[in-house]
C-alpha cells in the first residue's frame, strides 16, 4: 500500500509557498485522520500507522512548509507555529472535509492545539504525542545542538547511525524500521546525502528568550483551558521535553486528556511499534 502524493499553495509574507502531503484511504471521505510531524522530520515518519488505519479511515500527512516534499519559505521568521496552523486551514480547504481528528507529534501537537483552539474547528478528537504547553528549557537546548548544523553523510548508513544518536528518545526499532524511518529525512546531495529540511527552521527556534517562551507557554495554556474535544495525550515515560507533571496537570485541566506512558521511550514515541499504533488506533476508532 503506498500512498499518493499532492500538494496545495499556501500563503505567507512574502508571497505563496508549497505544501506537500501524503494522502492515504478514500480521497472523498468528508472524515480525514491529519497526522503531522516533529520539528525536523516529515509525513512519512506515520507511514506504519497510516496504513493501520487506511482501510477505515482517509489519513493525511503533510510535509510541513521547509520538511520533506514541501517547498521553503523565502522569510525564515515565518518558520512558527502561526505559519503552520495558516498552512493546516488552507489544506482542509483542499481536502473539503467536514471533520478531523488530529495525530500531532512533538510540533505536530502544538500545530493540532492550534487548529483545535480556533472557532469553529472541525477537530474532532486530538491525540498530542509526547508534547503539551510546558516545553521542558533542557529539551530545547538539546534541540539546539543539532537542529539546522551543517551534515553530510557518504551513504544512507552512516546518515541513519547519526541520526539514531540525535534520536535515541525515539525508543528501540528494528534495523528495518530505522532505516524506513530515516530514508524519507534524507535528500541526495551529490554522491552524498544531506538532511531533508531547510536549515533555516533553526533560526526562530534559536532566537527563542525565556521571554519568548514563556509567553508561548501561557497562550498554549490558555489554548489547552478552552478546548473540550477528546483528547488523548502520549508519554515515553523518560520523555525529556513533556515532563510527568506537564502531563499529569493535562489531565485536570481543559479537555481533561486521557493519559498513556510508553516504558522505555524518552521523546516521542515514533507510532511505529504494535503496542503504540494500537493505543491511538483505539481512541480514534472508540
Amino acid at each position: 500500500m503506498n500512498p499518493r502524493l499532492a500538494d496545495v499553495s499556501c500563503l505567507d509574507s512574502r508571497g505563496l509557498h508549497r505544501m506537500a502531503y501524503w494522502e492515504w484511504g478514500d480521497p472523498s471521505a468528508r472524515h480525514a485522520v491529519v497526522c503531522v510531524h516533529g520539528l525536523s522530520r516529515q509525513g512519512r515518519d506515520f507511514d506504519t500507522l497510516a496504513m493501520d488505519l487506511a482501510p477505515q479511515l482517509r489519513v493525511v500527512c503533510p510535509d510541513i512548509v521547509g520538511r520533506g516534499r514541501s517547498g521553503r519559505l523565502a522569510d525564515p521568521a515565518g518558520y512558527t507555529v502561526p505559519q503552520y496552523v495558516a498552512d493546516i486551514v488552507t489544506l482542509l480547504a483542499r481536502l473539503d472535509v467536514d471533520t478531523v481528528d488530529w495525530v500531532g507529534t512533538s510540533m505536530g501537537g502544538l500545530i493540532g492545539l492550534g487548529v483545535a483552539s480556533l472557532a469553529g474547528s472541525p477537530v474532532r478528537r486530538l491525540v498530542l504525542n509526547d508534547v503539551g504547553p510546558a516545553i521542558e528549557p533542557a529539551a530545547l537546548e538539546r534541540i539546539k545542538g543539532y537542529l539546522g548544523q551543517p551534515v553530510r553523510w557518504a551513504s544512507v548508513e552512516d546518515a541513519a547511525e547519526a541520526i539514531r544518536q540525535v534520536s535515541l528518545g525515539f525508543g528501540s526499532h528494528t534495523p528495518e524500521q530505522w532505516l524506513a524511518l530515516t530514508r524519507p529525512q534524507l535528500v541526495a546531495d551529490g554522491d552524498g546525502w544531506i538532511p531533508h529540511y531547510d536549515p533555516a527552521i533553526a533560526v526562530p527556534f534559536r532566537a527563542m528568550t525565556p521571554e519568548i517562551a514563556a509567553a508561548g507557554e501561557a497562550a498554549l495554556w490558555a489554548a489547552w483551558d478552552g478546548l473540550g474535544c477528546p483528547t488523548l495525550l502520549l508519554r515515553g515515560a523518560d520523555s525529556d521535553l513533556l515532563s510527568r507533571a506537564t502531563a499529569e496537570a493535562m489531565t485536570r485541566r481543559g479537555p481533561r486528556a486521557q493519559l498513556h506512558e510508553f516504558a522505555g521511550v524518552g521523546h516521542a514515541p515514533m507510532l511505529v511499534q504494535p503496542e503504540q499504533r494500537a493505543v491511538v488506533r483505539d481512541f480514534l476508532l472508540s
